[in-house]
């Protein structure tokens, strides 16, 4: 059974790419915060709701290694914020932002985790089978 067909299911897994390529760039962010002209960046979140909509695009996704899947990591949606404040060096990283950013986008993945779960284990029992 292919849970890619069921849009509930691609739209969490599309969630959950989206969440670790933010963690990504956020880590980079906080990873440059003493870098002299650096400007912090974030990705843009997609539209879910056209998503569960239009699930017949699916995510690319591109391994290292045959028993490796690993989430596209083109930086084609990423932006720079429209941060005014900079350091003395040029520099747009608030750590203090970056911070609750990451926080927030570890807490949207766990829940996000739990409900492809929860669902998964939903129709596992629909099929009879032990979760």
């Amino acid at each position: 059974m292919d849970l890619s067909r069921i849009p509930l299911f691609d739209a969490l897994a599309k969630r959950m790419a989206w969440l670790g390529q933010r963690q990504a760039v956020l880590a980079e962010n906080v990873a440059n915060a003493d870098m002299p002209g650096y400007a912090a960046r974030d990705v843009k979140e997609p539209d879910f709701r056209a998503m569960l909509t239009h699930s017949s695009s699916s995510i690319a996704l591109m391994t290292t290694q045959p028993g490796h899947i690993a989430a596209r990591s083109d930086r084609s949606g990423t932006t720079e914020t429209t941060s005014t404040d900079s350091s003395l060096n040029g520099n747009k990283v608030n750590l203090e932002d970056q911070m609750m950013k990451v926080s927030q986008t570890a807490t949207d993945f766990a829940m996000t985790s739990t409900l492809y779960r929860a669902n998964l284990n939903l129709v596992k029992s629909v099929l009879g089978r032990s979760s």
